[in-house]
């Protein structure tokens, strides 16, 4: 390979002698998605590709759709290396336009219909987009109307097309695709320059304050990254997935999109988190695997009509944490997993011991990953056994944001290691180092300087069998600085335990005393941000607020 076909200014590629390097020890996949889907197809052209409640398609009418609309849209006056928003929900269609802009060589923008004009503005003008997709029907919010005011903004913006619903005067999808002859669509792009080392989308960090940044994903790293996982999961073409959140987001191509184009897997889709339905599915399409980085476990545990249901097909239950409890309730093998955009996956597989399974966040699918444990702030390495910043390189590490040197500057060790700011320890389990994740940088309670994790007092509340998930954050306090306080999502026909309650059951657990939240509030959901990620600041802005109006009505009541 000779580098980039499309090379984009202000991306960071990958070293020419690492890419050979990878691509020679498999870490990296000689080809396209593209070509990974044409591939499928030519095996499989009658399994299905995608399935949903609403429709299914085909591998063979997967490959000919997105061929035509691959084509339409380089007719349409859009070309290789051109980027474009998506604003698209969890469909089948939303599947089909980002494998027709794969084989174009148009690199998605992966934003989220929720996104608004302060990201839609910064992440167009940044990326230099000129293609514009979104879901006319997606909810109650005109995306639209939206996109035409943001096309004002932003007249690079040339190119909207509509997905589902009303095209109101624009480009549709089914229309471009309608329009384009197949034969016409394999000629025209038969010539396309679309290359394995050029810029597959454009993924969206995952911090909860200020503006994403932009990490752009490389089609033979994308291919190989994902694997990494389907080996470490057992995944083979017979397989059958679940998927239920953002299928723009980084784990929902890597997980139930780029497994489809490789290796010919059948993903079963759903536009939203219902459990009922979900597991509905997964007894009538024979599930396989089930994923979750979201708050699909808590709702698992609450939900109490299991045996209605036939789960015997389903090998392997993924979670972020909580797979012994998970494994408990379900009856059948759960792990624990751990992924970022930025470009680590860990995990095990089901038949690695629960020691693994349920105490580790696993070990990485790709041999050639190296990854370190650092001293907070520094490129020393923690001792054995002790906790420290994850740190990581290798074939699916991002090389650098877009266009963000000073971002850069700080997210690198002197020897390209990515800082993730999650903390972990390492365990040699069953002969392999695996990865336990103890919380995050400044995700702490500085009690009179003593600093709790809230990562390990999340997992001891969670223990409690009236409470379906809880987020611990700091709270001010005029003696201590801050105190702790719990807010807590309780299980279906039960109340959240009061502090006292709470303490009594900590302590029993053999949780320091010290540890135990000082307030506890009910809540029946957690904020997420715009990129579907908890909310933690807006937590402790609830909890301040009720501070200060508690102690304004104590004020006033006083003779």
């Amino acid at each position: 390979m000779s580098g980039p076909l499309n090379p984009i200014e202000g991306v960071t590629y990958h070293r020419a002698e690492d890419a050979r390097r990878w691509l020679a020890d498999g870490a990296w996949i000689a080809s396209t998605v593209g070509d990974a889907l044409r591939d499928s197809a030519r095996r499989h052209p009658e399994r299905p590709a995608f399935v949903s409640d609403e429709r299914s398609i085909t591998f063979g009418e997967l490959d000919e759709a997105t061929e035509r609309l691959a084509a339409a849209l380089l007719a349409l006056g859009l070309a290789s290396g051109d980027r474009a928003i998506f604003q698209l929900g969890t469909t089948v269609e939303t599947a089909l336009v980002l494998l027709g802009c794969f084989k174009a060589g148009i690199v998605p923008v992966c934003s989220l219909p929720q996104h608004r004009e302060v990201e839609i503005g910064q992440l167009a003008r940044q990326s230099g987009a000129r293609g514009y997709f979104v879901q006319a029907d997606f909810g109650s919010f005109d995306l639209v109307g939206f996109a035409r005011q943001m096309a004002q903004q932003v007249p690079a913006l040339q190119h909207l097309v509509v997905v589902r619903g009303e095209a109101q005067g624009l480009s549709g999808l089914q229309a471009l695709i309608d329009a384009m002859p197949l034969e016409e669509a394999r000629r025209r792009l038969r010539d396309v320059p679309v290359g394995p080392e050029d810029v597959l989308s454009f993924q969206l960090s995952g911090g909860t304050t200020g503006l994403p940044k932009i990490i752009p994903r490389f089609h033979a790293e994308y291919l190989g990254h994902a694997a990494g996982w389907m080996r470490t999961y057992g995944i083979s073409a017979d397989s059958r997935l679940i998927w239920s959140l953002p299928l723009l987001h980084n784990a929902g191509q890597l997980y139930a999109l780029i497994p489809v184009a490789l290796l010919g897997v059948t993903t079963v889709l759903m536009p939203r988190v219902d459990i009922r339905r979900m597991l509905e599915l997964i007894e009538q399409h024979r599930i396989t695997h089930a994923l979750s980085i979201g708050p699909i476990a808590p709702q698992l545990l609450a939900y109490t009509e299991l045996s209605r249901h036939d789960l015997s097909s389903l090998r392997l239950y993924a979670t972020m944490s909580r797979a012994d409890s998970l494994e408990a309730h379900l009856g059948l093998p759960c792990s624990n997993l751990y992924g970022i955009t930025e470009g680590l996956l860990l995990g095990s597989g089901p038949d690695a011991s629960t020691s693994r399974r349920h105490h580790t966040q696993g070990a990485s699918g790709c041999a050639q990953d190296e990854i370190r444990l650092l001293e907070p702030g520094s490129e020393t390495p923690v001792a054995p056994g002790a906790m420290g910043e994850l740190c990581f390189r290798g074939p699916a590490t991002l090389p650098g944001f877009f266009d963000a040197p000073e971002a850069n500057a700080r997210a690198f060790t002197s020897d390209g290691f990515y800082r993730t700011g999650d903390m972990m320890s390492a365990h040699v389990v069953d002969g392999v180092t695996c990865y336990a994740f103890e919380g995050r940088l400044r995700d702490n309670v500085n009690r009179g300087g003593e600093k709790i994790g809230c990562e390990e007092v999340e997992s001891f509340v969670s223990r409690h069998p009236a409470v379906a998930d809880a987020k611990l954050v700091a709270m001010p306090d005029p003696f201590y600085g801050e105190k702790g306080c719990i807010f807590i999502i309780p299980r279906p026909g039960q109340r959240a335990p009061d502090v006292a309650e709470l303490a009594q059951f900590l302590v029993a657990q053999g949780l320091a005393k010290y540890k135990c939240p000082e307030r506890v509030e009910s809540i029946e959901a957690f904020p997420v941000t715009r990129v579907g990620k908890l909310d933690k600041p807006a937590l402790k802005r609830h909890i301040a607020q009720t501070l200060a109006r508690e102690a304004a009505a104590a004020a006033g009541s006083r003779p």
